[in-house]
């Protein structure tokens, strides 16, 4: 009998006999764990977004460029009109941090510009842009 009561406290050692079984216990267990755990883990990912919802970011739409010489620059005065390199109907683009986000349109609303977007660029083609710069 006092084998018996060595053998309850001891921590049972899985010798080869029907092998899988110590292994399927802790996976069980595992799995619980995870179940609860992922609860828990979509609540930390909406915290961890709620961190960086703040933060400012510099929107820029870009109606077009020009490049000119210093000279022309310094000509330049009240009721001068720079040539721009985009095309009237070309799309806008719409930067966020300096990075193409989007391409859109001129619209007025309550006196005021806007633009309606209407092309989303694609995840592949921002890090495309990326390699580029």
């Amino acid at each position: 009998m006092a084998e018996d009561t060595k053998q309850e406290d001891d921590p049972v050692e899985d010798e080869g006999i029907g092998e899988g079984a110590g292994e399927t216990a802790v996976e069980e267990q595992e799995g619980d764990t995870n179940e609860e755990e992922g609860g828990k883990a979509d609540e930390d990912k909406e915290a961890n977004l709620d961190l960086i919802l703040d933060i400012p970011l510099s929107v820029t739409v870009e109606l077009g460029r020009s490049k000119m010489l210093i000279n022309d620059l310094l000509q330049l005065g009240q009721g001068s009109v720079v040539e721009l390199t985009k095309l009237v109907g070309d799309p806008l683009e719409v930067l966020v941090n300096d990075k193409l986000v989007a391409r859109g349109e001129v619209v007025v609303v309550n006196e005021k510009f806007g633009v309606r977007l209407t092309d989303i660029v694609t995840p592949m083609e921002r890090v495309k842009s990326l390699a580029t710069t």
